[in-house]
């Protein structure tokens, strides 16, 4: 087998191809979340809350060796924190409003009983008319 013919024939396996449209689609509802966040969210958050960032805090912790000062910016670890929460729950509200849209699962069919059960059933209901 050659290795052209061994490479198709990996990359044309279900798992890959389908590895491959939900790496294509996650990427576009990635953008589609990002939207929803920085466009609609934030402002509404940043309205409500009155515009605070977190991004500014630091500690200063002295001068460098080379004279700058060293800061311990945990101010945008906070902000980064804060936007993964916005972003997490954003994404399970989409999510719950999608799984909404969904229709339930049909109802699963009785299977017919077999014929010999369906039968003596038949006989028991012939004996009870009498």
């Amino acid at each position: 087998m050659s290795l052209m013919t061994e490479f198709k024939e990996f990359a044309m396996k279900g798992n890959v191809v389908d590895m491959a449209v939900g790496v294509v689609i996650g990427t576009a509802f990635g953008k589609i979340v990002s939207s929803l966040v920085g466009d609609i969210v934030m402002p509404l958050l940043g309205k409500v809350v009155g515009g605070v960032n977190f991004t500014s805090l630091a500690a200063d912790l002295g001068a460098g060796p080379d004279g700058q000062p060293v800061l311990l910016k945990y101010g945008a670890f906070l902000q980064s924190a804060f936007d993964f929460l916005i972003i997490a729950a954003a994404i399970f509200m989409a999510l719950k409003a999608i799984n909404k849209l969904k229709a339930p699962p049909p109802a699963p069919v009785e299977a017919a009983p077999p014929a010999d059960v369906q039968l003596l059933t038949e006989i028991r209901d012939l004996l009870r008319k009498g």
